[in-house]
């Protein structure tokens, strides 16, 4: 099993279909790609003496060149290992470092930061911009055959921040990405060659992820020119293509619903918009439903079951005549077809509807374990089931609905911040006694990181010094956005950190 084979049959069956287009403009059809995939495939064995279960990493802003090296690595045998395109340097070497990866394709913007790290990382030997010559040199050549597969190699690598302030590589099987595949037409949408998804959010996360029913069905990939989330943008592409899809974060539906133009823009051709990736409040839920109509549908996922855990379809929001469809729009829906889900105590024992506990999962789009770290995989597969330390509790109909996020996660703008990861770098500071960091609401957002700070006795710091500290060590997005300086921590009997009683000093 490949799934590099849903390019390959793309390629034959939708040769002429327009496989990627960036912005209005056609970058190739189908045919097209999938001879540059198996081209490029040839070159990363007999140029960059790649072999089968090898990693390759991309630290890439969306842009095409990015679905054509994801497929050219599976093609090729490889793992793939996408990187969010807007970590920190260091961040950057630890997951190239973590992961083994030889090559490290970039975007021009982050050539400047990758490329030194060739310098530092033994095992990186290749850093490729999609701009030079060395990245178009690949499509030179024959192309190859596939390489087989079994259905438990891993095939994409998923870094995801840890409470340890070290990321995690979740190793997604190429038996989990076509489970995930087959899921998104049982419970999320059908895709037609007619029919286009845009990629506004990240091709290194959630939108990257649902790549693959379209290229299944031979439905086109659509990058925005500017390579970001532009509300106008947004809604001219909506205008220019048809059946389109997308998969967002609840703050970026927040902004295009806010977004002058969406009274007035032409939305007939949106067919279906999936949100996820963090909380959706019922408020903004009802202006984005007035706003779009009964197109959205919610999905609750990790990347340790990509996309796959519930979700809450289009049926499910158009039915307003329910007696709990008020708390069923509070919910994240119910279980995907290919997993099971259940709410556990803490010995791991079923509970019934309406009593909360830890959800767990088991199914064949549920990760094979983390990344060289056996002792945090069998803490999270105990029992075969995937503990997702959410705390969520079931009603009578099997709709799941979420009370807790484990380890005071903080989602800003759909992508995950870790108090911990961000504890650890302020408390570098000599002038920093204790410190807890939290997230507050932010009306764009979704939330905010804030640090409470107690200051050492023999030295002051101010916020100035504590901003460089995490501009030098973090990415932009997981710096505070406040400070509290304090005088104490409330903490219980033990000494643990009472965060919800700092939830109420905010």
């Amino acid at each position: 099993m490949n799934i590099a084979n849903l390019m390959a049959g793309a390629g034959c069956t939708f040769g002429e279909n327009p496989a990627i287009a960036v912005g209005t403009d056609l970058y190739c059809t189908y045919g097209d790609l999938a001879r540059r995939v198996a081209t490029m495939a040839g070159r990363f064995q007999d140029r960059l003496r790649l072999e089968p279960g090898g990693r390759i990493a991309l630290a890439m802003a969306n842009c095409a060149q990015f679905i054509e090296i994801l497929y050219a690595a599976w093609h090729a045998g490889l793992c793939a290992v996408p990187i969010n395109a807007r970590l920190h340097q260091r961040e950057f070497r630890y997951i190239l470092e973590n992961s083994g990866s030889r090559c490290c394709f970039v975007t021009p913007d982050l050539e400047e930061t990758v490329a030194p790290l060739l310098e530092d990382i033994p095992t990186l030997e290749h850093v490729i911009c999609v701009s030079s010559s060395d990245y178009d040199a690949l499509f030179v050549g024959d192309v190859v055959e596939m390489q087989e597969r079994a259905p438990d190699d891993t095939a994409w690598l998923f870094y995801t921040s840890g409470t340890t302030g070290r990321p995690k590589g979740a190793m997604l099987s190429h038996r989990n990405l076509m489970a995930m595949t087959l899921s998104y037409f049982a419970d999320i949408d059908g895709v037609t060659p007619e029919d286009c998804i845009i990629h506004a959010a990240p091709l290194s996360h959630g939108s990257g992820l649902y790549n693959f029913p379209q290229v299944a069905k031979g439905a086109k990939q659509v990058i925005p020119a500017s390579g970001t989330f532009d509300p106008g943008e947004i809604f001219e592409l909506i205008a220019a293509h048809r059946g389109v899809s997308f998969f967002m974060a609840p703050t970026m539906v927040k902004r295009l619903v806010n977004h002058p133009d969406s009274g007035r823009a032409d939305t007939a051709n949106l067919k279906t918009l999936v949100y996820g990736g963090g909380p959706m409040y019922v408020a903004d839920l009802k202006q984005a439903l007035a706003c779009f109509g009964y197109k959205l549908v919610q999905v609750y996922g990790q990347g340790e079951s990509p996309m796959t855990i519930t979700a809450m379809s289009k049926a499910h929001h158009a039915d307003t005549d329910h007696p709990r469809y008020e708390e069923r729009l509070a919910s994240v829906g119910v279980a995907h077809t290919v997993v099971e889900v259940r709410v556990c105590d803490a010995e791991d024992r079923p509970l019934p509807p309406g009593e909360p506990g830890e959800v767990l999962v088991r199914g064949d789009s549920v990760m094979t374990g983390y990344w060289d770290n056996p002792e945090a995989t069998e803490r999270s597969l105990k029992g075969g089931w995937l503990h997702t330390g959410d705390v969520g509790v079931f009603d009578a109909d099997g709709f799941l609905t979420l009370k807790d996020r484990s380890n005071d996660l903080i989602i800003s703008g759909g992508v995950n911040v870790y108090p911990r990861e961000v504890e650890e770098i302020l408390l570098l500071h000599e002038g920093v006694q204790e410190v807890s960091v939290i997230g507050r609401p932010h009306p764009e957002w979704g939330e905010e990181v804030v640090a409470f700070v107690v200051r050492a006795a023999d030295r002051g710091v101010v916020e100035e010094e504590l901003d460089t500290l995490c501009l030098d060590n973090i990415a932009r997005f997981k710096r505070p956005r406040a400070y509290c300086f304090v005088d104490h921590l409330p903490k219980n009997n033990y000494g643990k950190i009472l965060k919800t009683e700092l939830r109420e000093w905010l």
